[in-house]
């Protein structure tokens, strides 16, 4: 009867382990990606690839659909961007279609068609790729474009009309950073650039929501409110000098530096992976830390970051919501490791006690077979003498 209890205590710990261990086997494939993405969240680049990867093998058409979806929409930049991530993961694309991308951006990048956006980006001011892009940065380099928005912000703030601060801080900041990038010899010329980016972006509402609040905040306090008035009462676009001069005097360089710190990362993203890249970044961003970080991701992935940010949006710059739920993976790993461990603990116990008692009995048969006494159920009936 001892023994069949035993077997059967051993029979239920040994199911408890195998079920522990299939149940662990199940959880670690997702614990350990799980764990790495947790281990990486401090670093954009290596987040970015761990997650990109996933969402390949999720779905293994995934270029090859954005792709066209990039060309059936004219975005010869998008399709550019992904046909170069699938060449850095090893992906196979037909000849046919790396033809229609090369031939697609070939054809945006024509003189005619760089003229036109140029142009576009010089007289309105508005940029969403490297021709625009060019011919505001251009203005802005000619204080044109920065005049031109801080006399019509000016204007409004001097009439008691609805100002936007942040055109008219990224402007008057832009006046000021002018001026040093012509010092420099153009070493300023990324700042420059992320400044037009960002008071673009804002015009044509592609800042993201918390990123506008942020930079709201920064720009409240840049721009002296009454040396402006008197500025702009005074200046024209058509006195460039003599307006530039009195603008700067209302610019306050001190309460500059976090947004002067915020346009050189857009800059270094428009630098390293593209206008739009720079753009998209902006959209997403939630504040200047999230700019910082895509700014590190440009820097390693280059063209590929335009892709990566369109298929893993905010999450290609930091953990955010998804850190919940990786971190129960990991738990329940644990918590099954645990449990596969206490069982052995458990079986382990058991087999012990039973092999002691084994062998006490052992002992004391062969004690009492020494003793000439009888032993086991035979001592039940021998009575002790009086």
């Amino acid at each position: 009867m001892a023994r069949l209890r035993l077997g059967s205590a051993l029979a239920m710990a040994l199911a408890c382990i195998a079920l522990s261990a299939a149940v662990f086997a199940a959880l670690w494939p997702h614990a350990r990606d799980a764990g790495a993405i947790l281990a990486a969240q401090d670093d954009p680049v290596a987040l970015a690839d761990m997650q990109i990867d996933s969402a390949i093998r999720n779905r293994p058409t995934l270029v090859a659909d954005n792709i066209e979806a990039a060309l059936e929409a004219g975005d010869s930049d998008l399709a550019a961007s992904f046909l170069e991530l699938a060449r850095d993961k090893n992906i196979v694309v037909s000849d046919s279609v790396s033809t229609r991308v090369a031939d697609a951006v070939t054809e945006a990048g024509s003189a005619s068609h760089f003229a036109r956006r140029f142009a576009t980006g010089l007289v309105t001011g508005h940029a969403d790729d490297v021709a625009s892009l060019s011919g505001t940065v251009a203005g802005d380099l000619l204080v044109f474009g920065d005049i031109r928005d801080v006399v019509r912000e000016g204007k409004h703030l001097a009439t008691g009309e609805d100002v936007d601060r942040l055109v008219l801080g990224l402007a008057a900041a832009g006046l000021a950073v002018t001026a040093a990038t012509y010092v420099s010899v153009g070493g300023l010329g990324p700042v420059r650039a992320g400044l037009s980016l960002v008071k673009d972006a804002r015009k044509v509402g592609r800042l993201g929501e918390g990123l506008t609040q942020w930079a709201g905040r920064s720009a409240r306090d840049i721009v002296d409110a009454p040396v402006l008035q008197q500025a702009v009462a005074k200046g024209s676009v058509l006195r460039p000098v003599e307006t530039v001069s009195a603008i700067k005097a209302a610019f306050r360089a001190e309460k500059a530096g976090a947004l002067v710190r915020l346009a050189k990362d857009v800059g270094r993203v428009g630098e390293k992976a593209g206008t739009r890249s720079a753009l998209d970044t902006l959209r997403i961003a939630q504040g200047p830390k999230d700019v910082a970080r895509a700014a590190r991701l440009a820097e390693a992935k280059g063209g590929q970051t335009r892709a990566i940010l369109k298929t893993l949006g905010r999450g290609a710059l930091l953990l955010a919501t998804g850190a919940f739920n990786l971190t129960m993976w990991v738990f329940g790993a644990l918590l099954t490791l645990f449990g596969f461990l206490s069982s052995i603990k458990a079986t382990t116990e058991r087999a012990t006690m039973a092999w002691l008692r084994r062998k006490k009995a052992r002992r004391a048969r062969l004690q009492a077979a020494a003793a000439g006494l009888p032993h086991g159920p035979a001592l039940a009936g021998v009575v002790a003498p009086g």
